[in-house]
């Protein structure tokens, strides 16, 4: 079984994989002062495992606040990052951290297609993580633009990672960051989407992916981000989640099925079948969705 969950913790983004093999993720952070449980939890659940990494989607506060007591806590060793020279006008401790990995030998530069030992090779005894990085691609003079613009200070929302997580016959999940509409309507073209069982939604669901990219990817749920309700997109005849009302979302993944647990106890979906299962330290179960 792997676990995968996304915390509420306002209009950010922080997110860790349990994986079944020797590996564990975290996508991001944002770890307000007074949730050192989120970092309990993550230093709980990544005990024992051979290789824990951090990926960072892009530099946006929202995306890396708590980074130096994430990197204090577990020291953090694997970095994956876009390689940029991202700057702001005001800089944080966490951005400065942030920079400190970004440029040092801890740093693993992703970009489409890439591949790295663990990350979506097996090898010394070891198996993957099922992780697949299916954009930057730095050939394309779009990207190149929001490099430049980042470089300047400009907005680096853009810069963000499209990551697949996928399971041996199992659930495949999709992250896309912070990526704006106008960006990803300018790129839709470049890039090729799989099918994918479960697409967290960009920019917290606030940007509306494009037609085209909903229609390849065919999700069975689309996580809403935290944001506020008149700003998302709810992509009309697709099964949703909202984190501003459901909380915390745990995915449970086993081969053919997937099990969701909620942190709010009043929260419901009718699209969920009901296997019966008890509530857990996760959260409410909610119900379950056969993989095809």
């Amino acid at each position: 079984m792997t676990l995968v969950k996304s915390f509420a913790t306002g209009y950010s983004d922080t997110y860790y994989i349990r994986h079944n093999s020797d590996n564990f993720t975290i996508i991001d952070c944002h770890i307000p002062g007074d949730r050192d449980d989120i970092i309990e939890e993550i230093e709980k659940q990544s005990y024992g495992k051979g290789i824990t990494r951090f990926i960072s989607t892009h530099p946006d506060d929202d995306h890396i606040k708590g980074l130096v007591r994430l990197d204090d806590a577990l020291g953090l060793l694997n970095f994956y990052v876009v390689e940029n020279q991202a700057t702001k006008p005001d800089y944080t401790a966490d951005f400065e951290r942030y920079r400190e990995l970004r440029d040092s030998d801890k740093a693993f530069y992703v970009k489409q297609d890439c591949s790295r030992r663990w990350m979506n090779e097996s090898g010394d005894g070891r198996g993957s993580s099922g992780i697949n990085i299916l954009w930057p691609d730095l050939d394309n003079p779009d990207f190149k633009n929001v490099l430049t613009s980042a470089e300047g200070g400009g907005s680096p929302n853009n810069l963000s990672t499209i990551i697949k997580y996928s399971l041996n016959s199992g659930v495949t999940m999709l992250w896309l960051g912070d990526l704006e509409t106008e960006f990803m309507e300018t790129i839709e073209d470049g890039i090729e989407l799989p099918k994918a069982d479960v697409v967290f939604a960009a920019h917290h669901g606030r940007a509306r992916m494009p037609a085209a990219w909903i229609d390849q990817m065919d999700p069975k749920i689309i996580v809403l981000g935290e944001a506020p309700r008149e700003y998302l997109e709810y992509y009309d005849g697709r099964d949703h989640l909202r984190q501003n009302t459901a909380w915390d979302i745990t995915f449970e993944n086993e081969s053919g099925r997937t099990d969701v647990y909620v942190g709010n106890p009043d929260y419901e979906v009718p699209y969920l079948r009901d296997e019966g299962f008890s509530d857990t330290a996760h959260g409410s179960y909610m119900g379950s969705f056969d993989i095809d």
